[in-house]
């Protein structure tokens, strides 16, 4: 479903070109220039006041405990719509993959030695892979190999200011998205399309999606009327959950199964969002209790936004992912400096 002009100028979402531009032109820094920076920059973890939390976080997206050997050959394959990349981090091209993964990518890589080789597994990704790969996102169970980075940053970490109070909302769930393969978004729609408590409908058509569930998208701006947001995992993740989470409203979900640099596997049932059992048998029941319940609500609210906090400083972020491909390079057995 195309994107009408009215969407596009006020859909609450920053311009996707200027994101382009601001990399662009990012590419014609030399590398070199951050290389000679690296050693002073990863000496800031030695003083840091907040050293435990951030060696915590290094630990949480890189769980590699002992050192293993990547593959000797160099590949760059398409499986069955995943690009399988193994060989130097400096050989990893503009081409080989959607654009945001390699400026994001990039934006870590640029620090360290050409030469120095990685797995790069970009994509949604819902598998562990055999070898230590560097993804943006993973299962929450057995997923040692599976290295987070902060990947499609673009359309993931955004968060917003919103201005409504959770009080002023209206007393409904929405849901706005695609389904694609998804069997839980299906099974979502089929229970609640028409509902008086549930606004849902959805952007693109897909196969097995009716069409009087099709509408039109609607801003980040409209989501802020309404009390609670459906965030689904599609193919993985909910892409939502990062700015539903900074907004007033509260995130209603199933317990996640996937996780990002947003480190959703340690969110809090009830606590950072409202937990709905997995086929949505229990939404409607969980709904009218925090509408009746607004200080617990409110408690809610207020925690999801202490949670987003974490992700707003950039010079945590870039040290902490400068340490997870530090310490990744380390554990395959090579030397950094």
């Amino acid at each position: 479903m195309k994107d009408s002009l009215s969407y596009k100028l006020h859909s609450g979402k920053p311009p996707k070109f200027l994101y382009f531009v601001k990399n662009i032109v990012g590419l014609a820094v030399p590398s070199i220039y951050y290389r000679l920076l690296l050693k002073r920059r990863m000496k800031e973890l030695e003083h840091h006041p907040q050293k435990s939390y951030i060696e915590s976080r290094v630990n949480y997206y890189n769980r590699l405990s002992v050192p293993t050997t990547l593959p000797s050959d160099n590949r760059s394959n398409l499986h069955f719509g995943y690009l399988e990349y193994l060989g130097a981090i400096g050989n990893y091209r503009f081409s080989l993959f959607h654009k945001a993964y390699y400026f994001d990518a990039h934006d870590y890589t640029r620090w360290f030695r050409p030469t120095l080789r990685w797995g790069y597994l970009p994509g949604d990704v819902y598998f562990t892979p055999s070898y230590p790969m560097v993804v943006k996102s993973r299962l929450l169970t057995d997923n040692t190999n599976s290295v987070v980075m902060k990947l499609d940053k673009f359309r993931h970490f955004m968060f917003v200011d919103d201005p409504i109070p959770f009080t002023k909302k209206r007393d409904m769930a929405i849901f706005r998205g695609k389904v694609r393969k998804s069997r839980s978004r299906a099974d979502f729609l089929h229970k609640y399309f028409g509902s008086p408590l549930v606004d849902c409908g959805v952007v693109g058509r897909d196969e097995g999606v009716l069409d009087e569930w099709l509408t039109p998208k609607i801003t980040i701006n409209q989501h802020f009327q309404y009390k609670f947001i459906m965030t689904l995992e599609g193919n993985d993740v909910a892409s939502n959950l990062k700015w539903v989470m900074s907004s007033n409203s509260i995130a209603v979900m199933p317990r996640p199964t996937c996780e990002t640099w947003f480190m959703e596997g340690t969110l809090i049932p009830n606590y950072h969002y409202i937990e709905i059992k997995p086929d949505f048998s229990d939404l409607e029941e969980r709904l009218h209790y925090y509408m009746e319940h607004t200080d617990e609500a409110l408690r809610i609210v207020e925690h999801a936004h202490e949670y987003v906090a974490q992700f707003r400083n950039h010079r945590h972020e870039e040290l902490i992912s400068l340490l997870v491909l530090d310490k990744y390079f380390r554990m395959t057995g090579q030397k950094v400096c």
